[in-house]
């Protein structure tokens, strides 16, 4: 498979296709839905960046932009709920363009019978997330949707903040020979609202990683030059992260099993319902992309972190090779084989963040 549009598969059918869930997932069909009706309608230079915010020079400096919209069930999990969690992932989303966020707006679409504790709760939780991180909810929208029409309650946020001058993270600048590291280990999000959501009922210590990282990306950025770009991996997971860098450069990126760090926890429930980690999303954790002189110093940063102290180096970025094709993500497994990390191509996790 190479990069760029061609490889996506077959188009999709815009006069009769209708929505289908796994367009909601994080993976290749995500990504063709994008692609092939939101790009097109919304052109322009700031969209075209494919990132997780935009990036604007405005009068004073450069700021970043963002948005996104949270349907998680259910809404209160082990480690959070859907108020914190639309903070954090706000937030973080900015601060992956190595912006400092400072303001927020907030829509809620609530359900005729949705219980006003719950929303008390909720509300609450979203305001001491807010202030733990230095944002401002400064704007938002209540809709109410007759009952059985909206699920509960659904919330949309955007975010602004302030990029430091100097600062440009951008996967455009990605090459061959560079350094992955990431934050921490994977999937506890995902694992954790699986299980809360199936009721299970087992003693376990799971829980979200929900987070914000706006305070670790500062300090990676203050560790020194070369610092590429950073992205979270949220739905879809690590494995659509890396699939989507590869798309957009080009090229090939080579990981490790063996520096994966997945916890024991994550790894039963993934066993149990035969999900890779590496497509669970997570919520408190980033990858990184740095030139290969600077991961050293950059992944000391991380670990002297509260948010970083798990950092792990995970693998690099290549040109290819023979039966390892540019665009690809390939993993090097504890058989001391390889292995396609390709997109996800359902959809096991809907309705996760």
């Amino acid at each position: 498979m190479s990069g760029g549009r061609g490889s996506m598969g077959p188009r999709l059918d815009l006069e009769k296709g209708r929505v289908e869930m796994v367009q909601g997932s994080g993976g290749r069909a995500s990504c063709q839905l994008v692609e092939e009706i939101f790009l097109p309608a919304f052109d322009n230079p700031w969209l075209r960046k494919e990132g997780d915010q935009a990036q604007l020079d405005l009068s004073e400096g450069r700021w970043a932009m963002s948005t996104d919209s949270f349907v998680i069930s259910p809404v209160f999990f082990p480690g959070g709920d859907i108020g914190s969690l639309a903070v954090h992932g706000t937030v973080n989303d900015l601060a992956m363009g190595g912006a400092l966020p400072l303001y927020l707006t907030a829509g809620f679409v609530l359900e005729e019978g949705f219980p006003l504790a719950d929303l008390v709760r909720i509300a609450r939780s979203m305001g001491e997330a807010a202030r733990s991180c230095g944002v401002s909810v400064v704007a938002g929208d209540t809709k109410v949707v007759e009952r059985g029409k909206g699920d509960g309650i659904y919330i949309n946020t955007a975010g602004i903040g302030r990029i430091p001058p100097g600062v440009n993270l951008d996967p455009s600048g990605i090459r061959p020979g560079d350094a992955l590291l990431l934050s921490g280990p994977v999937g506890d999000h995902g694992a954790s609202v699986l299980a809360a959501r199936e009721n299970w009922g087992l003693a376990t210590s799971l829980c979200s990683d929900s987070a914000p990282l706006h305070g670790l990306v500062g300090a990676m950025v203050e560790s020194g030059p070369g610092l590429v770009c950073l992205r979270d991996p949220t739905r879809g997971g690590v494995a659509a992260t890396l699939n989507e860098w590869a798309r957009l450069s080009g090229l090939s990126f080579e990981i490790e099993e063996a520096a994966i760090p997945i916890r024991p926890e994550v790894k039963g429930v993934s066993e149990l319902l035969g999900i890779d980690p590496l497509y669970l999303a997570n919520e408190g954790r980033l990858l990184a992309v740095c030139r290969p002189e600077s991961a050293d110093t950059l992944l000391g940063a991380m670990r002297n972190h509260p948010a970083g102290r798990e950092a792990v180096s995970l693998g690099r970025v290549g040109r290819g090779r023979p039966n390892f094709p540019s665009g690809c993500v390939r993993m090097k497994t504890l058989m001391g084989g390889t292995r396609t990390v390709d997109w996800l191509l359902g959809d096991p996790l809907p309705r996760i963040c």
